[in-house]
C-alpha cells in the first residue's frame, strides 16, 4: 500500500535520498473498477489514501505491463468483480490477476482507450507506456502464463511483423494472427500514415502533457463533483514551485466515467474571471464566474483545461 512504501523514498529533509520511484499498484485496478461501476469513488478513496512523497521522488503509474493486471491490492470482493468483469474466460487468469493487454481489456473501444490514456497521463506520477498500448495491440491468451502479453511488437504488415527477419519458428513468441488484433491489422507503419490513429492520438496527448510541467510536478486536488460518474481535479503548481518552473499554471481535468453523455457542475470560484482554454484544440470557454460551472461531457468523454490569470492580471478569485 502507498502508506507502507513512503518509507523507501528516504529522509523528506533531503527531498528523499533513498528509492526515487516506486510504483503505485493500487490505483492501477481502481482506475478499472471506476470506469465499469461508472462512479469516481474508487479513484478516489485511493488517492486520499496516499501519502505525500518527498520532492525528489515520484509514484510510477501505469495501466497495464509485462505481467498480469494484478488484483492484489483489493478486496475479495473486488477481486471477485473484477475478474467477472474483465476476465469472463479462466484461460485470461493469471496467478492473482488478469493476463489481457488494455485494449482487449476494453472490448478495443476507442472512447475507453482516450479516456484511460488521459487519466493515466494526468494522475499524479510518472506514466509508464506499455508497448503497443499506444497502438491498441492485443493479446494471445493461449500463450502460457505472462507470455500472453509479450508478444512481438507490431512495425509493420510484413514478415513477423516486422519485429524480426528470422524464421518464424525461430521467435521466441510467435506474432498475433487473429484478424482484429493481428499484425497486418494493426501496426506502426499502418496508423504513421492514419493521422485519425491511436497512436497518432497517444503522441499528441503526451506532447501536451511536455507542454505543462504541472502534471508532472504539481499539487493534484481533486474536485467536489455534482455527478458521481465525473471525477475532476486540478494539477496547480504555485508559491515557490511557480518560481521554478517558470510561472503558475494549472490545468483542470474532468473525466466522465460512464458510456453515457453526462453533466456536471463544479464549484471553481476560486478561479473567477479566468477562462478556461480547452488544451486539445485550444477553444477558449466562458470565464468562470460565481455560479456553478456547468459542463457536459461526451460517453467516456474528458476535458483538460488550462486554467490562466484573468485578463486584467489579477490572480484568479481576487477581488
Amino acid at each position: 500500500w502507498p502508506a507502507d512504501v513512503v518509507e523507501y523514498f528516504g529522509d523528506p529533509a533531503t527531498g528523499g535520498d533513498e528509492c526515487h520511484m516506486a510504483f503505485h499498484f493500487p490505483v492501477m485496478p481502481r482506475i478499472f473498477m471506476a470506469v465499469r461501476r461508472e462512479q469516481r469513488y474508487p479513484i478516489s478513496e485511493i488517492m486520499t489514501q496516499t501519502p505525500k512523497i518527498p520532492e525528489s521522488c515520484q509514484w510510477g503509474i501505469f495501466l497495464r505491463n509485462h505481467d498480469e493486471l494484478t488484483l492484489e491490492m483489493v478486496t475479495d470482493e473486488e477481486r471477485d468483480y473484477m475478474y467477472t468483469e474483465y476476465a469472463k474466460d479462466p484461460r485470461m487468469k493469471a496467478n492473482i490477476g488478469i493476463r489481457r493487454r488494455l485494449a482487449p481489456l476494453l472490448d478495443n473501444d476507442r472512447n475507453q482507450l482516450e479516456l484511460f490514456t488521459a487519466l493515466l497521463l494526468s494522475l499524479p506520477g510518472s506514466p509508464v507506456l506499455y508497448y503497443g498500448d499506444e497502438i491498441g495491440m492485443g493479446d494471445n491468451i493461449w500463450l502460457g502464463d505472462r507470455d500472453a502479453v509479450r508478444t512481438p511488437m507490431q512495425w509493420t504488415p510484413d514478415r513477423n511483423a516486422g519485429f524480426s527477419h528470422c524464421d518464424p519458428a525461430r521467435l521466441y513468441l510467435p506474432v498475433i494472427m487473429d484478424p482484429i488484433y493481428g499484425y497486418q491489422a494493426v501496426n506502426v507503419e499502418a496508423q504513421t500514415n492514419n493521422p485519425g490513429s491511436l497512436l497518432h492520438w497517444t503522441r499528441k496527448m503526451i506532447e501536451i502533457r511536455q507542454r505543462h510541467p504541472v502534471f508532472g510536478v504539481g499539487s493534484y486536488v481533486e474536485l467536489s463533483a455534482s455527478n458521481p460518474s465525473v471525477l475532476a481535479f486540478t494539477r496547480e503548481i504555485d508559491g515557490g514551485e511557480a518560481n521554478q518552473w517558470g510561472g503558475m499554471d494549472t490545468v483542470l481535468c474532468v473525466n466522465n466515467l460512464s458510456r453515457f453523455p453526462q453533466p456536471v457542475e463544479l464549484d471553481l470560484r476560486r478561479f473567477r474571471d479566468s477562462a478556461p482554454i480547452e488544451c486539445m484544440g485550444g477553444v477558449q470557454f466562458p470565464p468562470i464566474g460565481d455560479l456553478p460551472y456547468l459542463l457536459t461531457l461526451p460517453g467516456h468523454g474528458f476535458y483538460w483545461f488550462l486554467l490562466p490569470p484573468p485578463p486584467d492580471g489579477h490572480e484568479p478569485g481576487e477581488e
